[in-house]
């Protein structure tokens, strides 16, 4: 019976060629299958919390069934395109899988990212615009000197204040 490469490879090798030197595409190559695993466990996992089947998932996401299998099993790394399409089955944020995937780099987290992430009622687009609202007005107010507050716009109060001759009409 013939078997893969893969299959032939000593087990105590780090590099899988018995020769116990690791090179640069052999250690890209387990990071990308270590991370097809991650990604797979976590769908798997997101998909049995939710009480979704395979068979639910795969119809849900527009993928085939026999993908979503080996996507879960670590065989296949899922483009951010399926990613995307598998958060929306899960009713996930697809930021959520994309950093699991190491597409994205994780965020720091805040209560309000997370509220907006959690929102059902908004969809991946209005998600994704509210957050680099919020990203910007962050790195805005980091920006602001030491001890200076940042910039509040000191004329908008002043609109909403009224003349005093003008309250008594």
């Amino acid at each position: 019976m013939p078997t893969n490469q893969g299959d032939a490879a000593p087990v105590d090798s780090p590099d899988g060629d018995g020769s116990g030197i690791t090179g640069p595409s052999d250690l890209a190559s387990r990071v990308v299958n270590t991370a097809a695993q991650d990604i797979g466990g976590f769908i798997r996992s997101q998909r049995e919390a939710a009480q979704v089947s395979l068979r639910q998932l795969s119809q849900l996401a527009g993928v085939s069934n026999p993908y979503l299998s080996q996507i879960e099993r670590g065989l296949r790394k899922p483009s951010a395109e399926v990613l995307g399409q598998i958060a929306k089955g899960l009713r996930l944020s697809a930021e959520v899988l994309y950093v699991r995937a190491g597409i994205l780099e994780q965020r720091p987290h805040s209560a309000v990212r997370d509220a907006l992430l959690a929102d059902t009622a908004l969809n991946e687009r209005q998600k994704q615009v509210l957050l680099d609202i919020y990203d910007s007005f962050c790195r805005e107010n980091e920006s602001a000197p030491p001890g200076q507050a940042p910039d509040t716009d000191s004329g908008t109060a002043a609109q909403y204040e009224t003349d005093p001759d003008e309250q008594e009409k």
